[in-house]
């Protein structure tokens, strides 16, 4: 499935983003603050400039701010907006945000880094809809939909007193959790594609031949702590360090810190300790061990695919086919039970 946001493309057909999507879909013509958590590097900007562009406040402002990458006598500035000579440098009038998204919607990005006292002047604007600009007096009327997203686990940080209950409240009319990249297996090679493609026409090449077989199964067996963020650098640098744009791409670049030179860290470093080889318990049944770990593997690449069989040959390396009469060799159905 592919979904268009304007200036930018939402790719995938896994069950859990499906049902992210249709939850997104649903709240998205509702005038409430809505929360779009997950891990860096899934696309929470994405999700909620979806959220907006869904809503009947599609046609107005949709504004995004950067909590983290502001100090709070900024953030209030730019949140609010100031009136001029309100502090030294304040030579005119500035319109913040909320005015500037007025019956639009403002997407606040890493809530978490919030100060108390901001979060207390953006709970009022969202609960009276009604703000003051920085050395103003005048009170200002606003219509904003508040988007708030964050990787950071605001609950927790409620309960401990970092952040405020009654803001987190307001802003949890609805919660949309995206799924890391590692719960969404069928949407890996068909994501590495989309960005291989846009890759090879940045780099003016005729045409994108694929991923050889053991790169495909690369990209598969990888953890992508990183999520969509981390595979979309790590496929560009893999198509741009390929040496033969006639041929699929072979080498997944994952580290681009990797190298026979690589520096030494030299701060705090400490030698990795030593693993403990254990001796094996012996004597055994080395044939019946041996099946006993095939086994096992076939179930778990089964589980972690999803019992997508050609994805799971692919965790284990294997064809198809080979895939196959292994499981007919240990007499496993292939399905969920």
């Amino acid at each position: 499935m592919s979904v268009r946001t304007p200036g930018q493309q939402i790719i995938g057909e896994a069950p859990a983003f499906l049902e992210m999507l249709e939850h997104v879909s649903r709240v998205a013509p509702l005038n409430k603050p809505v929360l779009v958590v997950g891990e860096r590097g899934t696309g929470k900007e994405l999700i909620a400039s979806r959220l907006h562009f869904l809503s009947e406040r599609w046609e107005q402002n949709v504004v995004k701010v950067n909590c983290a990458a502001l100090t709070e006598s900024i953030l209030e500035s730019e949140l609010f907006g100031h009136e001029a000579g309100a502090f030294t440098g304040a030579t005119q009038t500035h319109i913040g945000h909320f005015e500037r998204a007025d019956s639009g919607s403002m997407i606040l990005d890493e809530l978490a880094t919030i100060t108390p006292r901001m979060q207390e002047k953006i709970l009022r604007a969202i609960e009276y809809g009604e703000i003051q600009r920085v050395g103003g007096s005048d009170t200002l009327r606003v219509d904003v939909r508040i988007v708030g997203s964050t990787n950071s686990d605001l609950q927790s940080l409620a309960a401990s007193g970092g952040f405020r209950r009654d803001l987190l409240d307001r802003l949890a009319f609805d919660v949309i959790t995206i799924p890391p990249l590692r719960e969404r297996l069928e949407d890996i090679l068909t994501l590495a594609h989309a960005f291989a493609v846009n890759m090879v026409s940045e780099m003016k090449q005729a045409y994108f031949l694929g991923f050889a077989p053991k790169a495909a199964s690369a990209l598969l067996r990888h953890k992508w702590p990183g999520n969509v963020r981390e595979l979309k650098n790590t496929i560009e640098r893999s198509v741009y360090r390929s040496s033969d744009p006639e041929q699929p791409i072979s080498v997944i670049a994952f580290d681009p810190f990797d190298s026979p030179f690589k520096l030494a860290d030299t701060v705090d470093s400490k030698a990795p300790e030593p693993r403990v080889q254990r001796e094996p318990l012996l004597p055994t049944d080395l044939p019946q061990r041996l099946r006993e770990t095939e086994r096992d593997l076939l179930n778990a690449a089964l589980k972690k695919a999803r019992f997508n069989q050609s994805m799971a040959a692919d965790l284990l390396g294997l064809s198809y086919h080979q895939f196959r009469g292994k499981l007919r060799k240990h007499k496993i159905s292939g399905r969920p039970s």
